[in-house]
């Protein structure tokens, strides 16, 4: 199956993106989860009215959740792997060692996914623990964390666009 070039995880609602996650996530789904498969489990949680009526507009959770999916499906096509519309939420930690990183005044080039990877492994979440910026706890997950996102996004994607802001 061919993965969806640009972010539509973006254009996704965080109810939707949780009900594709925990469908991407269990173990007991058919793999690959495609849109229509999310939409057939969807669609069998609707009380039977609510099928014979699926047409009509609703204003329930799940029936927007439908709607949603639908107009998904209708963009990008049955097929789709759910996977490609799960949004991905970088921790709070990781987005303060990507502001580091960016904020490097030796780096000339915006960094990647991988250069962040590269300058974890180079000891930049010790680094900011030191420095106060991390709990001495909060660096221990920074590798699967970035790996994770290296899978999702690939090692070029420039790591600013998934910084997280509160």
């Amino acid at each position: 199956m061919i993965r969806n070039p640009i972010d539509v995880a973006s254009r996704v609602s965080p109810r939707l993106s949780e009900l594709l996650e925990s469908r991407v996530n269990d173990p007991d789904c058919e793999q690959p989860v495609t849109l229509s498969t999310v939409r057939r489990f969807l669609a069998d949680l609707l009380p039977a009215e609510f099928k014979e009526a699926e047409r009509m507009h609703h204003f329930d959770v799940s029936e927007s959740l439908l709607d949603e999916l639908d107009a998904l499906i209708e963009e990008f096509g049955r097929s789709a792997l759910a996977i490609d519309f799960v949004q991905i939420n970088v921790s709070e930690q990781l987005s303060r060692v990507i502001e580091a990183v960016i904020n490097d005044e030796n780096r000339e080039n915006p960094p990647t996914l991988a250069v962040v990877k590269d300058e974890i492994v180079a000891g930049l979440g010790a680094r900011l623990v030191g420095e106060g910026v991390l709990d001495e706890d909060e660096d221990d997950t920074l590798m699967s964390e970035i790996e994770t996102l290296i899978e999702h996004f690939g090692a070029d994607t420039p790591a600013e666009g998934l910084l997280r802001y509160e």
